[in-house]
């Protein structure tokens, strides 16, 4: 007899694989790319605003006069020059730091796992906003970690919340790593951390003895102010802050960093040793010529007010097609507004009429690890131009007038709850004590 399980190697995997799932933002990426689709799901930079006449001459002359270091191993932590101008790169934000704690990565997303390598042991408790950034809480998962959930509203994460979630974890014996938290333009929430919550926020950390992990890959892609102080600049030995280039110059470089506390960043380069040998040498020395060889802050101001401009598209799209009841983010910077949809629709069973409409967008399960998030989707305005957003938009809204007619005929059934965190909910709404 043939067995079910397909799988001929399932009974050798190790215990942390059983919780590895397809993330949904990668599971969109064959259908989003179809030319045909207009896809507000993803969230890659427009890179073709680039020079690349100029950058293309830059890389000529990095290859004929340094090739024979660019194209070399180099060391584990990363290339000292790189280093160093990562640390101006963040003074921008506040920071002063020293080249000697920063750690370079192979993109943010190898900082998040060399953090959760370092910090977690399986059933420790990582406390992440509602919703949070999906990678992340593929790489706390990966390590056997339990995501706590902490609500945000508009104004970012709230400091009563942590609080309460800090308590709760702590009354039922769990061990707290660490609070991972997006102060800038959230992935997905598309909100940003108030003023006046970062000093009370890192006071509740401190006094409790949480370590916080700042990511911060859209810091210097606000809209309409200078960049925020960062919490690691307020910080310095309480706070492990993450950069990345992927958002600011070139996503395919893959060039990320962690800047942390002296013996932390020890651990972390160990492991990252261990994992990789060492960061590539090429993309660091092209990442450090374009820092010092191209106006790469003119290219900044470029890129604001390009996704300015179609943040503005999607808004008011949203504000003419969306029907009434749904409710969105107005974010000042980054890439993503939060959608939340009226009762009785389910973002994620709607999702395969709405790629047969030919549009594409993430649902919110994607962005919470206890099953929230079915009121919710994430829309991504920094790739179509916006024409493209405004009639993605419309696809998007006629897709959910054909749902609501749906629940006002067959009622909330239409959509069948799968999940412990089905049901009626606002996107700033996160855990109870009771529900930690």
């Amino acid at each position: 007899m043939v067995g079910t399980n397909l799988d001929p190697f399932s009974d050798r995997y190790a215990e942390r694989t059983h919780g590895m799932n397809v993330s949904e933002v990668r599971a969109l990426f064959a259908v989003a790319s179809r030319p045909e689709v207009v896809s507000l799901a993803g969230g890659s930079p427009f890179v073709s605003a680039l020079p690349f006449d100029a950058v293309g001459s830059m890389i000529d002359e990095l290859v004929r006069n340094q090739g024979a270091q660019a194209l070399q191993y180099c060391v584990g932590q990363g290339d000292l020059r790189l280093r160093e101008l990562i640390c101006q790169m963040m003074a921008l934000e506040g920071i002063s730091a020293s080249a000697e704690n920063v750690v370079v990565t192979v993109g943010s997303q190898q900082a998040l796992n060399i953090v959760a390598r370092v910090f977690i042991d399986p059933g420790d408790v990582i406390l992440a906003e509602a919703p949070s950034y999906v990678g992340a809480l593929s790489a706390f998962m990966a390590s056997q970690a339990d995501i706590v959930h902490v609500a945000m509203d508009d104004d970012g994460l709230i400091p009563a919340a942590l609080a309460e979630a800090i308590t709760a974890v702590r009354a039922s014996g769990r061990t707290i790593k660490f609070l991972y938290t997006i102060p800038n333009f959230h992935n997905p929430g598309g909100v940003t951390l108030a003023e006046h919550r970062r000093d009370e926020i890192l006071q509740i950390c401190r006094d409790a003895g949480v370590l916080v992990l700042e990511d911060n890959p859209y810091g210097l892609l606000g809209f309409d102010s200078e960049p925020s102080r960062a919490l690691r600049a307020r910080d310095e030995d309480n706070v492990i802050y993450l950069g990345s280039f992927s958002k600011t110059f070139a996503s395919g470089l893959r060039v990320g960093w962690v800047l942390a506390p002296h013996a932390i960043r020890e651990k972390l380069v160990l492991i990252s040793e261990a994992e990789i040998l060492c960061p590539p040498t090429f993309s660091q020395f092209i990442v450090a010529e374009y820092l010092t060889t191209q106006p790469w802050q003119q290219q900044l101001k470029v890129f604001r007010e390009l996704y300015r401009e179609r943040r503005d598209a999607m808004l008011d799209a949203l504000g003419d097609m969306f029907p009434a009841g749904c409710t969105w983010t107005v974010p000042s910077g980054g890439f993503y507004v939060w959608v939340t949809v009226p009762e009785g629709l389910d973002t994620k069973a709607m999702q395969p009429l709405a790629v047969s409409e030919r549009v594409a967008y993430v649902p919110g399960i994607g962005f919470y690890a206890d099953g929230n998030g079915r009121r919710n989707m994430r829309l991504s305005y920094c790739l179509p131009p916006p024409e493209r957003i405004r009639e993605g938009v419309r696809r998007l809204a006629g897709v959910l007038e054909q749902q609501l007619e749906l629940v006002e005929t067959f009622g909330p059934s239409a959509f069948q709850a799968t999940s412990p965190g089905d049901g009626p909910r606002s996107w700033i709404s996160g855990p109870s004590a009771d529900q930690v």
